[in-house]
């Protein structure tokens, strides 16, 4: 085994004399090997067998021996010589010869490793599904004919949507864009029309929705206007058999566009032209597993290295997005402010001076009286949204005298109640508190510290009893709250409360909509708790009839805060530059380039002293997380950020190599980072 590099004069010999006789052309495979160990992420040179030879081609599976032991890789080139000049071990079997890893899939997988400081086989585990044989032997259908280009549909009442709409279905043209919509409209029937823009030219197509739902309402989109035969749904939920079977038509050419969740960002598409991603904020689009890169990163270096339009989108504007712009990379695509005002439905708080003079209680109550008229108001002309911040019956408690947070006696973790007759419990260890007393004060009686979805359903059922209640929520732990998300719900008066991400899509719109618990949402630690709470506000209140129509929402925060007053001026944009240049101040992402290192002290320590950093790199911390962890952030500024991510990846080499103590977490621009 030698890293691939110059040739070598004289042709490798095989490891022994009774080897197979090598392939008479191009004899030596450069294999990438399954080993996800840093020191070892490089590809290796091995002896093609003759009788391999014509089904090891670039990009097939095969089986190779290292170290003593059998290991899965990917061929990713067939060459005359090697640098190694010694002996070289022969393929031990080519699994399939169906060549999953092309060049645009590997050289995009090597810069996602790069850039978040991780191996080329973590990349390749999230890029490439496991194999099926038996469907690898189903023939795919052929390509259907490109269709026809759409009408430009709401595109037109963007500022620049048509001309994007031109730019996407032009061969050879690359525009970048930060798309903010049009409140009230249908963001999944102009991602659909920005797809057949793309197909009707004859180029491929990648989009990446947060979840399910936002894949299965695209898909109905897509379906409706150019029918089911040139695009698929790549998903998580799919079973190994059918996902394998969707993703080998992509790679094979038979359809053109793929959408779905995070997976489907690095679909084998072929001749793409345009890579879209929507709702970039929504933290579903961060990848849990290693190296945990987010899509929104991924699809912009393919759009870069391919040559294709790139779009992100959204209701809400990321610092992310607004970076792009700022630094001319995009442009944006939106509508000018009067008719996105005058299609927002009517926004109110609900802690101003007039409703605090008309309520003294507006500012401390969950649901004050403007919210009660605003709700009554609106069931006389549909369904009213009742958006909720946490699922369950009251998944926190505090005293009822002192109002000190109730803690598990045995663990210290927080107290929850799963139903009206049950008795609290901990949220950890599940163990029943029916003896509790403050630990603070000694009183004995608990309150509600936060109410989740299924106790503000019993209490609007008890004001509106006459009124049906559609309870839509996803996020439950117990199986009280198991996930019940409603997809449609029909014209008709209802109370819909449902949690975030969870709101189910109106036939013709709310007629009003509460956001509740927005004092908490704002007030959680994180340093995107504001660009959080907004991004889920303007999802739902995009789902309200616009103002003219009638539309009002309510919602329950502090009025002054300032992603409270974005979304009452319903500026998306203002908010961002806002966001951005607040963090650009405190050096954080995405002004600055920032790597979380979490693991044991010394495993840490270990990790910085071998690290060589750019010199401008300020290191917080360690610090402890736990008895046995701690975490350590190194920040940099942003051009400062390759070489961050270089260090520490060659850090982590050396540690592996040694075999020193355990690994170390590095996770680069974490979305949760506090």
């Amino acid at each position: 085994m030698a890293l691939a590099g110059a040739p070598s004069p004289k042709r490798p010999r095989a490891s022994n004399a009774k080897a197979r006789p090598v392939a008479a052309e191009r004899p030596i495979a450069r294999v990438v090997v399954d080993l996800g160990l840093p020191h070892l992420d490089r590809a290796f040179d091995y002896l093609v067998p003759a009788a391999m030879a014509a089904d090891a081609v670039p990009g097939a599976r095969v089986r190779v021996k290292f170290a003593g032991a059998d290991h899965d890789g990917f061929i990713v080139e067939r060459a005359d010589n090697s640098e190694h000049a010694g002996r070289l071990s022969p393929l031990r079997r080519v699994v399939s010869a169906e060549p999953v890893l092309s060049p645009e899939l590997n050289r995009l997988a090597r810069s996602v490793a790069d850039r978040y400081a991780g191996t080329l086989a973590d990349v390749l585990r999230l890029a490439i599904p496991p194999r099926h044989a038996a469907t690898e032997k189903e023939p795919s259908p052929a390509a259907a004919a490109p269709p026809q280009r759409p009408a430009p549909g709401a595109w037109a009442a963007h500022l620049h949507g048509a001309a994007l709409l031109d730019a996407v279905a032009r061969d050879g043209s690359a525009p970048r864009a930060v798309w903010s919509p049009m409140p009230t409209a249908d963001w999944s029937d102009l991602l659909a029309r920005l797809i057949a823009a793309a197909l009707s030219a004859g180029r491929g197509a990648v989009v990446v929705v947060p979840d399910g739902r936002d894949t299965a309402r695209l898909d109905a989109a897509l379906q409706r206007l150019i029918g089911a035969d040139h695009h698929v749904v790549l998903g998580a939920e799919l079973g190994p058999a059918e996902r394998y079977r969707r993703w080998l038509r992509v790679l094979r050419g038979s359809v053109r566009a793929a959408i779905g969740t995070r997976s489907a960002a690095f679909a084998p598409v072929h001749d793409l032209g345009l890579v879209a991603i929507w709702d970039d904020g929504d933290d579903l689009h961060a990848e849990p597993r290693a190296p945990y890169p987010h899509m929104r990163e991924v699809l912009l270096l393919r759009a870069h290295q391919a040559g294709a339009a790139a779009v992100v989108g959204g209701f809400a504007r990321s610092a992310e997005a607004q970076l792009l712009l700022e630094t001319g990379w995009a442009q944006p695509v939106e509508p000018d402010r009067a008719t996105a005002r005058q299609h927002a439905p009517h926004i109110h708080t609900s802690g101003d001076d007039y409703e605090q003079a008309r309520d003294e209680a507006a500012r401390s109550a969950r649901l004050p009286s403007l919210a009660w008229r605003v709700t009554r108001a609106g069931l006389d002309r549909g369904p009213v949204l009742v958006q909720v911040a946490r699922a369950g019956y009251l998944p926190a408690m505090a005293c009822a005298r002192c109002r000190a947070p109730a803690l598990c006696a045995s663990c210290g973790a927080a107290l929850r109640l799963t139903r009206p007759d049950g008795a609290p419990e901990c949220e950890a260890c599940g163990t029943v508190a029916s003896a509790w007393r403050c630990s603070e004060c000694g009183h004995d009686r608990l309150r509600a510290g936060v109410v989740g979805v299924r106790r503000t359903a019993e209490e609007l059922g008890r004001a509106f009893p006459e009124v049906p209640i559609v309870v839509s929520r996803g996020g439950g732990r117990t199986a009280a709250d198991e996930d019940i998300v409603r997809d449609e719900v029909g014209p008709e008066p209802a109370l819909v409360v449902a949690t975030h991400g969870a709101e189910p899509v109106p036939s013709d719109g709310y007629a009003a909509a509460l956001l509740l618990d927005g004092t908490s949402m704002l007030n959680r630690p994180g340093l995107r708790a504001g660009e959080e709470a907004l991004r889920r506000w303007m999802r739902a209140a995009a789902l309200v009839r616009s103002r003219s129509a009638g539309g009002e929402v309510v919602v329950v925060a502090e009025p002054s805060a300032p992603a409270v007053q974005a979304l009452v001026r319903w500026d998306p944009g203002g908010f961002a530059i806002r966001e951005l240049s607040e963090r650009s101040q405190l050096h954080f992402p995405p002004a600055a380039r920032v790597a979380e290192l979490r693991g044991a002290q010394q495993d840490v320590d270990e990790l910085l002293s071998l690290a060589e950093l750019p010199e401008i790199a300020e290191v917080l911390g360690p610090a402890p997380i736990d008895d046995v962890t701690v975490q350590a952030i190194v920040r940099v500024p942003r051009a400062a950020g390759t070489g961050l991510a270089a260090s520490l990846r060659a850090a982590a080499g050396v540690r592996s190599a040694r075999r020193s103590g355990e690994s170390v977490r590095v996770r680069i621009d974490p979305v949760d980072l506090s």
